[in-house]
């Protein structure tokens, strides 16, 4: 198989974007998880700051608000004000995505590219999750200064607002099986673990 796309979703601090990093690198194609802002900005001409204030987050603050802070919410006209722009950077990401996956092989980390390419005969989606230990282990070393309750705050925030970004967009549920053609614990197999596993998984898949 000459051309294959990989999109991963993941569970915050489950290790997909280190696993994607180091499959890419493994299998000798493109990576794009962050770097995939500055191409939607560069192709879009909107401002690389605003899509990295809506980047998977619901497209509107009332609603971000909702899913990640229930309590928080004020109810005034101006809640829903950002919605457009969350459109928008949406639908320049959907063409970013497409070209990129139109130019070769390459792992591509959240930003619904699965859903987005789901038309895609050479497309694998995978969901990376793990153990919430293991995650937040990893997320403490990110971000020492907070403290044990702030870290569960954080990881419950980032995986609500994926699943709701997703969701919204998407005809699928975020970390359903369903929604997946390979579901991995990386607390399991270790991140290492996981790479030889989907790039066995990747070989299959080009025979078949």
């Amino acid at each position: 198989m000459e051309n294959y796309i990989i999109t991963i979703g993941r569970q915050y601090g489950s290790g997909g974007h280190e696993i994607g990093e180091k499959l890419a690198e493994r299998l000798g194609i493109k990576f794009y998880d962050n770097s995939l802002i500055d191409r939607v900005s560069k192709e879009s001409g909107l401002c690389k700051e605003i899509i990295m204030e809506h980047d998977e987050k619901p497209t509107s603050s009332f609603l971000y608000n909702l899913v990640t802070d229930p309590y928080s919410i004020s109810f005034n006209r101006g809640s829903v004000t950002d919605m457009p722009y969350g459109q928008k950077i949406f639908l320049a990401q959907f063409d970013t995505v497409k070209k990129i996956a139109n130019e070769g092989s390459c792992v591509i980390v959240g930003r619904c590219a699965d859903y987005i390419l789901k038309d895609y005969e050479n497309l694998v989606r995978l969901f990376i999750y793990a153990d919430k230990d293991f995650r937040l282990d990893r997320i403490r070393k990110e971000h020492p200064e907070l403290s044990e309750n702030k870290l569960n705050d954080l990881l419950d925030k980032k995986d609500r607002s994926r699943a709701s970004y997703y969701n919204y967009y998407s005809d699928t549920k975020w970390g359903h099986s369903n929604s997946y053609d390979l579901c991995l614990k990386s607390s399991k197999t270790g991140i290492d673990g996981a790479v030889k596993v989907i790039e066995d998984y990747i070989q299959l898949f080009a025979k078949e």
